[in-house]
């Protein structure tokens, strides 16, 4: 909006950048352009300002497509004013010399334009479609052809605007529609789901069935290993108690040849010692051959006393000495 400051029978305009003074005076154009700042009469100056500056307009189109089926799409139409005089000509621009306000809502009639424009060609390009491809369809190319076909709308080139871009953001059917459009997709994902579930469970009762199967390979390995173990331990164990037998064995023969050599060293110390024994008995035998008889009883006496126990007392009766000396006589008399 533009700033007007008022005088006394004069008025000073100054405008923004984005905005487009025109002065016309007497039907003639006296000044034009952005961001003016003049002097002007109130009463013979009629003044106009457009905005150049890029404006969005967003509107919901409601479109049939070719099976009859009601669609909603929402587009935005990004705009600017290219010519601002013939703008200024088309459309009701005037603002008011004390305030500076528009008189009228001249945007708002640009917005009315360009919607109904904007439908119109949205509804064009849906019309040679299905429901399903509307709905499916990427929203580039229906952009792409709104835009086209407002650039080159005469009524836009006539009111001086300049389309940028259309954006088309949605393209959405009644709720039940898009429902029962978007039931096979969601069958379709649930069944790639399943899909991928059983797939799951096949691959993990297959894990499964390698680890059983491995299991029991490892089982039936390690009790082949235990049964070879025990072989060999009882191999093992035979031939420790064969070595240990043959050992016992040797040593038996090494004892029974040692009981067997001491046996004949023992005996042949007996033999030995009999011998001397028997020499000796004969030497001492063959001495007392010439010995008298009494040097020999008194030898025998002594070796007798010498055996007998010791005899503290003797008492000599006349019994025994009468049976003694009976003895000597007799032995005598022999």
């Amino acid at each position: 909006m533009a700033t007007i400051t008022r005088y006394p029978f004069l008025r000073h305009l100054r405008a923004a950048p984005t905005a487009h003074v025109v002065q016309m005076s007497g039907g003639r154009v006296r000044r034009t352009g952005p961001g003016l700042a003049f002097w002007f009469r109130p009463l013979d100056a009629v003044l106009s300002e457009v905005p150049v500056d890029d404006r969005e307009l967003p509107l919901v189109a409601r479109a049939r497509t070719s099976d009859l089926q009601e669609v909603t799409v929402q587009v935005t139409v990004s705009f600017r004013v290219a010519d601002p005089e013939t703008a200024a000509q088309r459309l009701d621009f005037g603002i008011d010399p004390a305030t500076g306000r528009w008189t009228a809502a001249p945007l708002e009639h640009v917005a009315q334009l360009l919607g109904e424009l904007a439908t119109g060609h949205v509804t064009d390009a849906l019309a040679g479609l299905t429901l399903r491809a509307a709905v499916s369809a990427g929203t580039g190319a229906l952009s792409a052809q709104v835009t086209a076909a407002l650039r080159t709308d005469a009524r836009v080139a006539a009111t001086g605007l300049d389309v940028l871009a259309v954006r088309v953001r949605s393209v959405r059917a009644d709720a039940d529609l898009e429902c029962a459009l978007q039931t096979p997709a969601r069958e379709a994902a649930q069944a790639d789901a399943d899909r991928s579930t059983f797939e799951r469970r096949a691959l993990a009762v297959e894990r499964e069935r390698a680890i059983a199967e491995n299991e029991l390979a490892t089982r039936i390995e390690l009790a082949v290993r235990e049964e070879r173990l025990v072989a060999q331990e009882g191999a093992n164990a035979r031939a420790r108690a064969e070595e240990a037998a043959a050992a016992r064995l040797v040593e038996a023969r090494a004892a029974a040849e040692r009981d067997t050599v001491l046996a004949q060293a023992a005996a042949e110390a007996t033999r030995l010692r009999g011998e001397a024994d028997g020499a000796a008995e004969a030497a001492r035998l063959a001495a007392n051959v010439t010995v008298p008889v009494e040097v020999l009883r008194a030898l025998a006496l002594r070796d007798l006393a010498a055996h007998l126990p010791s005899v503290g007392q003797l008492t000599v009766t006349p019994d025994l000495l009468t049976g003694a000396l009976a003895g000597l006589t007799a032995r005598g008399g022999e």
